[in-house]
């Protein structure tokens, strides 16, 4: 339970079909003296669950993932920038911490399940074999940040929301009474709060923020930056060059600490290798295929050929050139509605030249 309407709206739907329940929260990692700027687990939120569990007639309890969420998370996430990619901490969140240590937690306490307020559905075949599907609303879908758990996982998962539009679980809260009806979301990675990823790293890690040269990919020299980490893939305001045509951050050059601008057309990407592979079916699919791909959460499918190097390594070719690939970031692979895996995007392919 995170406080939030849906992580509500999903006990009560639970509650009303029967099931036993007991609230979980964990308390995560926070900056010494800002443990209420954390957006998972601030001292409202932890209010708002209790009582939405008082109302619904279930125990509720917060559990300390403090130490090993920083372990886990907040060091990945820094060692990720200062290796120069751009990590989503969400997916690994998700794989390890709510899908591996809260679930620990959970089947310690004779839990069956975990069941969280994701929009995403289950399916389960003759065999037993579970497949994540999206959910009923596709604006709301987060199959995408599930794509890394596991057979294992999801047979002891439940995601009541899935065959719901949010405007529906919002009136279910309301039918319920719950206080939690109309609070809003938070769009935050829950360690930072409402503040910048850069002062955080600017606090954590000050090399990463090192200035260093803007160069174009020829070399030659164009400004100044103020720290790769400052930068994503396909930026363009905030650069401070002063040129006719519109430039945008195509690399990030993390052994020279060199940022690499280019022209627009200079961000059509046409393949991408991921790694850390992870197969919702428990093993890599047998050959290459087509499918389709998102590259970012909230990114477009976009149709590609899957070419299978390995099992924790593939390529993706995509149809058509793609903007805005970003190393760190997760490649996640869908046929239809049905998540078949994810992977690390590692490298990228530009006119024939590997970033």
């Amino acid at each position: 339970m995170s406080g939030g309407v849906d992580s509500s709206v999903a006990a009560a739907l639970l509650k009303e079909r029967g099931y036993s329940l007991v609230g979980l929260m964990l308390r995560l990692w926070s900056e010494p003296g800002r443990e209420d700027e954390n957006q998972c687990c601030t001292p409202d939120a932890v209010m708002q669950a209790r009582r939405v569990a008082a109302r619904l007639g279930f125990p509720f309890y917060v559990i300390d993932s403090r130490e090993y969420f920083y372990k886990t998370i907040v060091q990945s996430f820094i060692e990720g920038y200062e290796s120069g990619m751009t990590p989503n901490p969400c997916m690994s969140c998700n794989e390890k911490v709510r899908w591996g240590f809260l679930l620990e937690q959970a089947r310690g306490l004779g839990a069956e399940f975990l069941a969280t307020g994701h929009y995403a559905r289950l399916q389960r075949d003759d065999s037993g074999r579970f497949s994540l599907l999206q959910a009923k609303d596709v604006l709301k879908d987060q199959s995408y940040v599930l794509s890394r758990l596991n057979q294992q996982q999801l047979e002891h998962s439940l995601f009541p929301l899935g065959d719901y539009l949010k405007t529906e679980v919002r009136a279910i809260a309301q039918k319920y009474n719950l206080e939690t009806a109309q609070r809003k979301e938070s769009q935050d990675l829950c360690f930072l709060g409402h503040k910048d990823y850069r002062e955080f790293l600017t606090r954590n890690s000050p090399k990463i923020m090192a200035n260093g040269k803007i160069v174009n990919r020829k070399g030659e020299i164009l400004g100044e930056h103020r720290g790769l980490a400052s930068y994503t893939i396909g930026q363009r305001k905030g650069l401070g060059i002063a040129v006719d045509t519109p430039l945008f951050v195509i690399e990030k050059d993390q052994k020279n600490n060199r940022l690499v601008v280019g022209y627009e057309n200079e961000l059509s990407f046409t393949e991408l290798i991921a790694t850390d592979a992870n197969w919702i079916a428990g093993t890599a699919p047998a050959s290459d295929f087509k499918a389709e791909v998102k590259i970012r959460y909230k990114a477009k499918l976009s149709p590609a050929t899957i070419t299978i190097i390995d099992e924790k390594n593939f390529q993706v070719s995509f149809d058509e050139p793609l903007r805005d690939i970003t190393p760190g970031q997760y490649a996640v692979i869908y046929d239809g509605d049905v998540v078949l895996g994810s992977g690390v995007i590692r490298k990228t392919h530009f006119e024939g030249n590997v970033i």
